[in-house]
């Protein structure tokens, strides 16, 4: 059976593939014009309850909860859907959209966290050749605060989703899916409003008395592929990242 021509899906084991970090021995980028794209899964808004911090100043303890709720497009989500059941029957009979998600979580606090540290040769095996060198250039352009925002612990990610997934051939035969995640994190780093003008914004004052510490909602996009060619590592690499203003 031919492999249909799809822009919409993807694979995981279990999350163990994404927490040991994606590690190919080396990293290829498809060639194909054979690919049509999907526009967003969803649109985004900030509510307040879910997520909580707490504060011991003067003795008193206080709780913030913030949520962001994502609102999807019910024929793009139905889409998605058939597509991870054709990843299924021509890739990966295991795969499962929630177990990746888990997974990626990992990927992108660790991987976020040796960007802000300005770790490049860390994230060989873990990001494409390619994609870290663009990465250094840029991130030896960012001020110190910006570099701290690009740093994403794992109890300040507020809320995962899938965005646009893929799957794609090349002429030689090989087959590729990549699937972009979309990441919504708090942070404490001292931004400029004008420097991220455009982005999602939100500040929660977190404590009881005294100067209430300040968070910001920032998002970021990752894309992680793998080639499901025959005889190729059972990896997933990153080869797309993009932070809120900050790395684009």
């Amino acid at each position: 059976m031919a492999l249909p021509m799809l822009r919409g899906c993807y694979r995981s084991r279990p999350p163990s593939v994404l927490i040991r970090f994606l590690k190919p021995d080396h990293v290829v980028q498809p060639q194909s014009n054979k690919t049509t794209r999907l526009a967003p899964t969803l649109s985004v808004g900030v509510v307040s309850t879910v997520r909580s911090y707490s504060s011991d100043r003067g003795g008193g303890k206080q709780n913030q909860k913030v949520v962001v709720v994502g609102i999807p497009n019910p024929f793009i989500w139905f889409r998605t859907r058939i597509y991870y059941f054709l990843i299924r029957v021509y890739f990966d009979k295991e795969f499962k959209i929630e177990e990746f998600t888990e997974g990626s979580k990992q990927a992108f606090s660790h991987v976020s966290r040796l960007l802000s540290g300005s770790q490049f040769e860390s994230l060989e095996g873990l990001v494409a050749k390619d994609l870290i060198a663009k990465l250094e250039e840029k991130c030896a352009l960012l001020p110190p605060s910006h570099l701290q925002a690009l740093s994403a612990d794992l109890e300040d990610l507020m809320y995962t989703t899938p965005g646009d997934v893929g799957i794609c051939y090349d002429d030689d035969g090989r087959k590729f899916v990549s699937i972009l995640m979309r990441y919504w994190y708090l942070t404490s780093a001292r931004l400029p409003e004008e420097s991220l003008e455009g982005t999602r914004i939100f500040q929660v004052a977190i404590g009881g008395e005294g100067e209430p510490e300040t968070k910001r909602l920032l998002t970021a996009n990752y894309e992680f592929q793998r080639e499901f060619t025959k005889g190729v590592p059972p990896d997933w690499t990153i080869t797309r990242i993009e932070h809120s203003k900050l790395l684009d």
